[in-house]
Formats: C-alpha cells, structure tokens, sequence
C-alpha cells in the first residue's frame, strides 16, 4: 500500500481509524526549523472531529504528540515521527459492516485487492488518516515560513451541493473563513449552508460541495515537467483524498467555452515585474508556477455513510441492505478545508526544496 507522499519532503502516514493512533513520518525537513507542538496542534484542532454542530459528533481531542527529529523546539534534520492517539474508538458500531459492504466505501475494493480490511471505520480508508498530512503539513509551513516568507494557503468552501459563495481568491481572509463554522469566505452564504446540512442531516442523507484554494506569494519557476508538473502535483495531492471526485485549476472546465483570444493570459511589464493581467491560467502555466496567485478547486462527493436503508452484498455475494450506523459527518466540507490546505502546503513546500535542490534559477 502507497503511503508515501513527496520527492525531497516526504511524508509517510500511518494507522487506522478505530486502532490504536494514525500519525506521520517526515523525512527531507531541513535542520534548524523553529517547530513548536502548538503549531502542530492549531491546525489539527481546525480538522478535529466534533468541532461543532454540523460534524460529527465523535470526541476526540487529537492531542499531537512530537516523538522525534527535534531538540529543544528545532528540527534535527532527522525524521520527524509525530503520532495522535485515538481515544473514543467504538469498533461495536460496525460488527454490521464486518460482513456487509457499505455502498460508496472501499470496502469491497480493500477486499478485492488484500482479501482483508479493517472494518471498524474503514481503517486507512478514513479521513482518519488525512491527521498525518495535516500535522507534516504544520510542519512544512514553518518551512516556507523561513524558506521564502510570505506564501500563504487559503482554502474554503466554494458550494454546498447547489448553494455557492461569492469568494474573491486575492482579497479573502483566514479571518473570514474562520470566522463561521461551514468555513465558506462569503458571510452572506454561511446561514444557508448551514440551514442546509442540518436539513439533510435531518433526513438522514449527505450532501457534497466544492472546496476552492488559493495559493499567494509562490515564485516563478516552481514545478518539474513533463510528468511532474506543479498542477499534476497538485492533482494527485487533491484526489489523494477521501471523498475527492474532481479537480480543477484557473479556468477548469469553463475555460473549453472561450477562444484562444479570450483565455489568453497577456503579459505585461507591471512596476519592474513580468505579471499577467488575467489569471485564467491559474498562476501555472507549462507546469511551472508564473508567479500569480494559484487557484484551484476541488469537488467532494456527499458523504457516502447516510442513514437511511440501502441495498447492498455481503462479503459472501448475498444481496441484502444496510443503513448506516456510527457518527459520520453529513457533509465534509468544513473539515476538508484544513486538509486541502495542507496538501498544498505539502506540495508547495516540496517542490520549492526540489528547486534549491537542483540549483535551478
């Protein structure tokens, strides 16, 4: 099983989520890093569970514990082993699931490929394991922090299945988007969206939605074609995780409904500065950053655990049904914004050692 993320900073996670703790192994960080427990621990608080009153209610505190690569709050250059134990496992909720498949899950795709699973929570396949990425993620930002000062990862909820929030990528705040729990960037879609998982949660159902992020500050000259190209980093980064269906960078999709004329970003010489005066683009162009502002989206399919009977097989080929049982969050969304930041940051932060690395200009 690929567990493994990133070329010069690498990441490796590890556990499942009703066994004994999931965490993470960084590898290539480079020595005499400030890190601190706490900057580890304010991003996993931002993607703990029950957090508030549209996630799941499951109690976990996520408590992030350092086990090496550091000395006196600065990295060694050695692997970074960071773990968070889980404490409210309840394996009971799944007996049901030990022998029928849930629709939508992998649980007959791990069975197909091992002929064994983890049943209790889909063990690797949770979003359970998305807390290593998040906690190298903590530690890849102090990275860029004194690497190259100034870039920032913003990520929120563009749409609720059919709700959509007016989100302008240069001028959205951390702020703002902290500030509501959907954690969507336009104050006057946060009640609607809200309204709306709280309805469909009540029917027991789930809903998706997309989760758009906006890189600022990254240099020009990021990204390593052909087959590593910073969007096709990005991509796999996206789709790497749970419940990811689609992703999409500048103009995406809508971008096949202009002309070349239209699309075309112009270049223009702006106060010493090559710069374009348009970004449909999405700050990448060839697979290399050009210095604008990265944008892109990421759609996420509704949660497939819902509570409400479906047909389904067992592991022995029976037709039979299943509803859902445990806690499980009816949309995804708020969480997920953490995590897509964080594998940008991971991606961002490998590829700008790749460049020092290379010696490229």
């Amino acid at each position: 099983m690929s567990s493994t993320f990133g070329t010069v900073f690498r990441i490796h996670t590890f556990g499942e989520s009703h066994g004994g703790g999931v965490g993470v192994v960084i590898d290539g960080c480079p020595a005499r890093v400030p890190v601190a427990v706490e900057d580890i621990q304010k991003e996993l608080d931002r993607r703990r569970p029950g957090q508030s009153e549209i996630v799941t209610p499951r109690k976990e505190a996520d408590a992030a514990e350092i086990l090496s690569g550091l000395h006196d709050g600065v990295t060694l250059g050695t692997p970074i082993s960071i773990v968070v134990r889980n404490t409210d496992q309840r394996p009971g909720a799944y007996d049901e699931m030990a022998v029928k498949y849930r629709p939508s899950h992998a649980d007959y795709t791990y069975d197909a490929k091992y002929g064994i699973r983890a049943p209790s929570g889909g063990g690797r396949a949770s979003a359970r394991e998305t807390i290593g990425r998040v906690a190298a993620a903590a530690v890849a930002k102090q990275v860029l922090d004194q690497l190259h000062p100034g870039i920032e990862v913003l990520a929120w909820v563009k749409t609720v299945q059919h709700l959509e929030a007016n989100v302008d990528p240069e001028t959205v705040t951390a702020e703002t988007i902290e500030g509501n729990i959907v954690r969507t960037g336009d104050p006057e879609m946060v009640q609607p969206m809200i309204d709306h998982i709280k309805e469909v949660r009540g029917e027991g159902n789930s809903v998706g939605g997309i989760v758009e992020c906006v890189i600022r500050g990254v240099p020009p000259g990021l990204g390593e074609p052909i087959f590593d190209k910073l969007e096709a980093d990005l991509a796999k980064a996206m789709l790497s995780l749970p419940a990811t269906k689609g992703f999409e960078i500048g103009s995406g999709f809508s971008g096949t409904l202009l002309t070349g004329r239209e699309h075309n970003d112009a270049f223009r010489n702006i106060d010493g500065k090559i710069r374009t005066t348009t970004n449909r683009s999405g700050g990448v162009q060839g697979g290399i950053s050009n210095g604008e502002n990265i944008v892109f989206r990421v759609a996420f399919k509704p949660t497939a655990t819902i509570m409400t009977s479906q047909e389904t097989v067992t592991s022995g080929g029976e037709n039979t049904e299943l509803s859902g049982k445990g806690r499980h969050d009816a949309c995804v969304l708020p969480r997920a914004v953490p995590i897509v930041e964080a594998m940008a940051t991971l991606v961002i932060t490998d590829h700008l050692l790749r460049q020092r690395a290379g010696g490229a200009r």
